[in-house]
């Protein structure tokens, strides 16, 4: 079902800071920021030749990253990435095997605009997991 990693997403309290880091630090090619209302989140792409980081900062008080941020004020791991290749079809097996989607079970459009849903925590070893349909 899983076909590979497509990123490690990292909230951070300062997108432009971390942003900077990456760029001029690190000597990657970062994306330009891109809101996501309905995700709640700020985003960019760290771009490797392997995978992608996502640098997520809050869109407002709601944001879930903004509770991540209250407890781990220095940011961190939010969340792995992986592609699978028919997201409804993923999200079945996985109801039928016990798993969770947060949220309405539905996918919602993620910031590469394919279809992504996200997985409870607790029911993959404490890993808050994201599937996005390729």
């Amino acid at each position: 079902m899983l076909l590979r990693l497509n990123h490690v997403a990292l909230a951070v309290p300062d997108l432009m800071a971390a942003s900077a880091t990456y760029r001029a630090t690190l000597g990657a090619t970062v994306s330009e920021p891109r809101a996501l209302g309905e995700h709640g989140v700020t985003v960019v792409f760290v771009e490797l030749n392997n995978t992608k980081i996502e640098l997520l900062e809050p869109l407002g008080d709601a944001s879930p990253i903004a509770a991540f941020l209250a407890k781990n004020p220095k940011g961190g791991m939010h969340h792995l990435c992986y592609d699978v290749a028919d997201i409804r079809a993923a999200r079945d097996h996985l109801v039928a095997a016990g798993a969770r989607v947060l949220g309405n079970g539905e996918p919602k459009i993620g910031a590469h605009g394919k279809p992504v849903l996200f997985l409870h925590p607790g029911d993959v070893h404490g890993t808050l997991t994201e599937l996005e349909e390729v």
